[in-house]
């Protein structure tokens, strides 16, 4: 792949995470086949993930993650090619990809704490892949972005990934993912960012969860064929049809429903989607104002999105706090990946 020139500047990409609403595990192909209408509902938060890429000298090439301190170090492109374990795997399968020409430092960073479950980890393929397709020179479309981002994540967690994950960070805003038989397709929804941030809050567990393994057995159990998991995705399905339109009308009395609904409903397709911590945190907060609450992602741990009544964010923040949750900031990010390039930093 062609790669640009230039040894005093890097390229910078910079990607929010996001919080599902409705939906969520119906957005892994063929689920969403068998469920008509089905649709996730999602919002870009402003947790947020970074990558930047800087051209060295030589050839070698070093992957760093900042959060996580891990560093890969390799005297080329082919060396990397060749090894069979890294440290920081996300960069090391994406450069695979990219295959870029020449010496470089590739760093990462996500505000998200591990396995929050609000897609960090898919946030950060995005920042990397558009920060990679700059570095080279290939012009990308968003929904190739996608493509390559999900895929590559898929070979990473090795069990099959959504979509919905991706495109927060791609478009930001409030998201409508329709799931149908001719593709995928992104609707925005219009909402007043204002009154949707003071109606929700957003809580870390401090437990990590895979969302692989739980979206994993769940996916086994439909494909499988079991009724039960069946009949509640086509629940699922209705409400996250509903909750589009709910979120839509500015009807938080409805969404506040919708979302008790489909977490009940959630709570039943596997064990370990809840856990004592998060029934302790949601019912805390329902005690200081919380309307309705639900796990962000697969469950098991990570976050947790609450909805408060009008005035009561910070009453439920406080009481969570203290019953052990970390709060996250919650808010409506407008803009999707941006790309940029800065002056080179000098190395510390």
């Amino acid at each position: 792949m062609a790669q640009k020139s230039g040894n005093h500047q890097s390229i910078v990409s910079r990607t929010a995470c996001r919080c599902d609403l409705a939906g969520g595990t119906l957005d892994i192909w063929p689920l969403y086949l068998f469920h008509d209408g089905a649709t996730t509902v999602n919002v870009a938060v402003p947790v947020f993930t970074t990558c930047r890429i800087t051209p060295t000298t030589g050839s070698a090439i070093e992957l760093k993650s900042l959060d996580t301190g891990r560093t890969d170090r390799f005297k080329n492109l082919a060396e990397l090619a060749a090894a069979r374990d890294y440290s920081h795997a996300l960069a090391a399968y994406l450069v695979k990809f990219f295959e870029p020409r020449g010496g470089f430092r590739l760093e990462t960073n996500s505000e998200s704490p591990a396995g929050a479950g609000i897609s960090g980890s898919s946030a950060l393929m995005i920042a990397t892949t558009a920060a990679l397709a700059n570095f080279t020179g290939n012009k990308l479309a968003k929904e190739q972005i996608r493509v390559i981002a999900q895929n590559v994540e898929a070979q990473l967690i090795r069990v099959p990934t959504g979509c919905q994950d991706y495109y927060p960070p791609l478009f930001g805003g409030v998201s409508a993912i329709h799931l149908d038989v001719d593709g995928i397709h992104r609707e925005e929804i219009a909402v007043n960012a204002g009154e949707m941030e003071k109606r929700f809050a957003l809580v870390y567990t401090g437990a990590p969860r895979q969302s692989g393994i739980n979206n994993w057995e769940v996916f086994k159990s439909h494909i499988g064929g079991e009724r039960k998991v069946h009949r509640n995705f086509d629940r699922i399905a209705a409400i996250a049809k509903a909750m589009h339109q709910a979120v839509a009308a500015a009807d938080w009395d409805e969404v506040a429903r919708l979302l008790r609904e489909e977490w009940k409903l959630r709570k039943s397709n596997a064990p370990g989607i809840t856990t004592p911590l998060i029934d302790g945190l949601i019912e805390v907060a329902r005690k200081n104002g919380g309307r309705a609450a639900k796990v962000c992602g697969a469950g098991g741990g990570g976050c947790v999105l609450i909805q408060v009544e009008t005035g009561a964010r910070e009453r439920v923040e406080k009481a969570v706090t203290a019953a052990g949750g970390h709060v996250l900031p919650f808010g409506v990010v407008r803009n999707g990946v941006t790309v940029k390039q800065e002056a080179a930093k000098a190395r510390a």
